[in-house]
């Protein structure tokens, strides 16, 4: 709307409320630089037929994918393919035949990096970079990406004081969200009650009461029940919920229900995943039925404000503070230890203490990053830099692309109010303290916008990713809605042993035997699933390829 009326005064006309209309006039007008006065997510092209030429760009922090792939036709002649899926590119190949990129997909940390790369899964598509653009050469249909926007570019003084912190991450947030809140359709939440989740729906709650100007019909939460297990969080939803006053949809994940569209959704997903998302997929599918396009989750929090236990790296960091150094040693992934384990947690803690200031005076790189040059990198406090690299070069790359992929399954749109660029741009710009202290993680966040919120969600320790129960399923057969039978089947298949993509196919058999049986300790159990779940991927990928893209 704002890009709109500043058009409208250089003279530019409109004939729809389309965002597209006012993407090309921006682009009309500023050429490339009018990416960075959009906020919020993409991925384009514009042709231009006065130049002659074809521009391509995804968003700053890659919320949407964009694919190319070269193909020589029957004349000789090298043409590009682009799209927002790699299955839109199949029928263009002569083979769909994996890449490189497979033979490193046996560790599971690898499927949490190699998003962030140009490389995909089927050999001859790649992957184009966000944050990037590119003039494509209409003659051999080459192209070169461009980075237009940096983060560490952005960065400016901290606040003065907490407080003022606070009240300028309130003003932000909230902004963030009423953009966000911006419809012609009707918009919802899928809440985990976790924080994030939790303090994007109440902020809604709270512009709404305040008339702000957007989509007046947002009451519409969507929780994901996984009943008895440890990964349920349904209390905490409920609690939220009915501290705003508005009802919830609450949506029992049965896997058993779902099952028989495994290989339908791995072909639908079209990549490697580190964890399963069929609750994922299942909860923008009810959004869907109940008439939602549009959702707003809390997606980027945990990167931002240290959600995920890297506290140790902020020790450094706190050095010459005793204080915030024993609070430090306190937390560990949002939770006050107990006092009988302090002191393991103090002796590690000083041990790493000491490891990272030996790689300072011998002038090594604690954290290594693509930007590690970047002197504002380099003047980040320790923990930052963490969060970075998570941010930008692991963790939420891979985050995002499975969101989106979840939910475009259902056609839902999600929009991420931690996510706004300037917010992020303002996170980074802040020390270490203002996120972690206290005994908690996230110590802004819940100082601000936790006034919006239950105390029993705002003051909440434990931490739970929004992860399947998978130990459970892979425990309980048939009767109990589990999956039992059919890992089981899966761990004595011929095809499945030797499958050429799996070399670690007999170690995942013990895995599931050891998982199906109870032989694996309860505290161990979840962690042994997803690394089960990982090493599947490639055999269900190569399934579901046979399966739904070879019919073309």
């Amino acid at each position: 709307m704002e890009l709109k009326e500043q058009l409208k005064a250089k003279g530019y006309i409109f004939h729809t409320q389309s965002d597209t209309e006012v993407a090309l006039a921006s682009f009309i007008e500023w050429g490339e630089s009018c990416l960075n006065r959009f906020n919020g997510m993409w991925a384009l092209a514009i042709y231009d037929h006065r130049a002659k030429r074809l521009f391509l760009s995804r968003d700053r922090f890659g919320k949407k994918p964009l694919f190319y792939a070269f193909i020589t036709t029957s004349k000789g002649e090298k043409q590009l393919i682009f799209a927002s899926e790699m299955k839109a590119i199949y029928p263009y190949l002569a083979q769909i035949s994996p890449s490189h990129t497979f033979s490193a997909m046996s560790a599971r940390a690898n499927i949490f990096s190699y998003p962030q790369t140009h490389d995909t899964l089927v050999d001859g598509i790649y992957r184009f970079p966000y944050s990037h653009y590119a003039f494509v050469n209409l003659g051999d249909g080459s192209l070169t990406p461009t980075r237009y926007y940096n983060i560490l570019d952005h960065l400016r003084p901290a606040p003065s004081t907490y407080e003022l912190a606070k009240q300028e991450f309130f003003t932000l947030f909230c902004d963030a969200v009423r953009v966000r809140m911006r419809s012609d359709v009707t918009i919802g939440t899928a809440l985990s009650g976790g924080l994030d989740s939790s303090a994007v729906i109440c902020t809604m709650a709270h512009l709404a009461k305040q008339g702000a100007e957007a989509q007046k019909d947002w009451q519409h939460a969507f929780v994901a029940c996984f009943k008895d297990t440890h990964q349920d969080e349904s209390w905490y939803a409920k609690q939220v919920v009915d501290h705003i006053g508005i009802n919830a949809t609450f949506k029992e994940i049965e896997p058993l229900k779902e099952w028989d569209n495994i290989y339908k959704y791995f072909y639908m997903l079209e990549d490697l995943y580190g964890r399963i998302l069929l609750h994922d997929i299942l909860i923008y599918k009810e959004q869907r039925s109940n008439g939602i396009t549009v959702s707003l989750d809390g997606h980027g929090s945990d990167e931002l404000f240290c959600g995920y236990g890297h506290i140790p790296y902020a020790l450094w960091d706190s050095r010459y503070h005793p204080l915030r150094l024993w609070q430090l040693c306190h937390t560990t992934n949002g939770t006050r230890l107990h006092p009988e384990s302090t002191f393991s947690v103090l002796k590690s803690s000083l041990n790493m203490f000491a490891r990272t200031g030996v790689k300072r005076l011998i002038g090594r790189e604690i954290i290594k990053s693509a930007d590690s040059s970047h002197p504002n990198f380099k003047a980040m406090d320790t923990l930052n830099q963490v969060l970075y690299v998570l941010f930008f070069e692991t963790l939420l790359p891979v985050i995002i692309r499975d969101y989106d992929k979840c939910s475009m399954i259902s056609s839902i749109e999600i929009r991420m109010p931690f996510m706004d660029h300037r917010l992020v741009e303002f996170m980074f710009s802040l020390p270490y303290h203002y996120k972690v202290g206290g005994g908690y993680t996230k110590k802004l966040l819940r100082d601000s916008i936790g006034t919006l919120m239950p105390s029993s969600v705002t003051w909440r320790k434990p931490k739970l990713g929004f992860n399947a129960p998978m130990a459970d399923w892979i425990a309980r057969d048939k009767s109990h809605n589990g999956l039992k039978e059919w890992f089981l089947d899966i761990a004595h298949s011929q095809d499945f042993l030797e499958c050429p993509l799996v070399p670690n196919a007999k170690e995942t058999k013990e895995q599931i035997l050891a998982l199906a049986n109870g032989n694996i300790a309860q505290e161990n159990a979840q962690n042994t699933a997803e690394e089960v779940w990982c090493a599947l991927n490639p055999y269900l990928w190569q399934k579901s390829i046979a399966q739904y893209a070879l019919r073309f």
